[in-house]
């Protein structure tokens, strides 16, 4: 039987968890680049037409 090193162990234990913890984050939160860019240019179209409706009260 071979000896293990205990801090490589640790830290490999510990490097599977947060890349576990970050797949789950990615799937929860995560979004795509392209859904991302159609939320911005719809609400940058909802902005265009609502100062386009805006009174100026001059």
């Amino acid at each position: 039987m071979k000896p293990i090193n205990l801090n490589q162990a640790r830290k490999a234990k510990a490097r599977t968890a947060a890349k576990t913890k970050a797949d789950e984050n990615a799937v929860r939160f995560g979004r795509t680049k392209a859904e991302r860019q159609l939320d911005a240019a719809r609400r940058k179209q909802v902005d265009d037409r609502l100062s386009q409706l805006k009174r100026s009260d001059d």
